[in-house]
């Protein structure tokens, strides 16, 4: 799921947008009224930068766990939208792509003793290109059982979905029917998935569809509600907060956080090496407290899992 920046809406837009794209200032957890406390909701050091992961160091045995086919090219190529704050995303520079699971993916790729890559892909493109043009996927999957079929999973988070409206929500949107509502989603998310199967109800009821938007960048998801073209936006509340944030007071998050639901990095159907050695890497940097830093860095601490857990058919 990625961020990106946006240019074509009025001046006032544009600067939310801008800052949506390039600010790396942290989020909370979901809304000041829902959800954990992390306790650090700024960033220290330079924004641009990241949480500084140098200090871990390649860890031999699980090394040797990966195959040659990822080890081969000295590089750890992942697959990530950077489109995504405060997950994945594009700095002030325009190229270089930060965000938690950024820093996450840097300190796997040293614990693997590889060059970590974060590769730019359209979100719906990398679980179908894991294997061949990527290592792995890392951009706020969820393990759907549709996903699941596809590929495997170790997470390392726990996040709600909520809906986003602008402030007092002068259009009057309730989640529980949002039969003829303009509803933004992000391409390729489950949040697609949800609104589409709302939609469908609707239509078996008798009543006007969802107006379903997809966008491809979560940028565009949150400016359609700034500017108006849809009512409401619906995503994760990692993306939920973070917006909220950067709104400067022009948006709310509807209602508590829904279901929770599992994050995990996507790996190809049946690679049982990388599958462990990610799964093992995963739990070294929760154990020794390195993605819990990571996490609390970018705003998002309470988010953050103790386990890192496999999900496989």
């Amino acid at each position: 799921m990625s961020m990106k920046s946006i240019t074509r809406v009025a001046a006032a837009v544009m600067v939310f947008a801008a800052t949506l794209s390039f600010s790396a200032c942290g989020t909370s957890d979901a809304t000041d009224s829902t959800a954990g406390d992390s306790g650090d909701h700024s960033l220290s050091g330079n924004p641009t930068d990241g949480y500084d992961v140098s200090g871990v160091k390649k860890d031999d045995a699980i090394a040797a766990l990966l195959p040659e086919s990822v080890t081969s090219d000295g590089k750890f190529v992942v697959g990530m939208d950077t489109s995504y704050a405060p997950a994945e995303f594009i700095s002030t520079d325009g190229k270089t792509p930060i965000g938690y699971e950024v820093d996450m993916a840097k300190a796997l790729g040293n614990i693997f003793g590889l060059k970590t890559e974060p590769t730019t892909a359209v979100f719906d493109s990398i679980i179908p290109s894991i294997g061949s043009k990527y290592d792995v996927g890392i951009s706020s999957f969820i393990p759907s059982p549709d996903r699941v079929k596809s590929v495997d999973f170790v997470t390392y988070q726990t996040v709600g979905t909520a809906f986003v409206v602008k402030k007092g929500n002068p259009q009057n949107i309730d989640p529980n029917d949002l039969c003829g509502r303009k509803i933004a989603v992000q391409t390729g998310s489950t949040q697609e998935t949800e609104v589409n199967e709302s939609s469908d109800q609707c239509k078996a009821d008798g009543k006007d569809a969802v107006d379903v938007l997809s966008f491809k960048q979560q940028t565009d998801v949150t400016t359609s509600v700034m500017t108006g073209k849809a009512e409401s936006f619906y995503t994760g509340t990692d993306a939920t907060g973070y917006a909220i944030k950067k709104s400067d007071g022009a948006l709310e998050q509807l209602e508590p956080v829904r279901d929770t639901v599992k994050v995990g990095a996507a790996v190809k159907k049946g690679d049982a090496q990388t599958r462990e050695a990610m799964q093992k890497a995963l739990q070294k940097l929760m154990d020794d407290g390195t993605f819990q830093k990571i996490m609390d860095y970018w705003g998002v601490g309470s988010t953050a899992d103790k386990t890192a857990e496999v999900v496989t058919e």
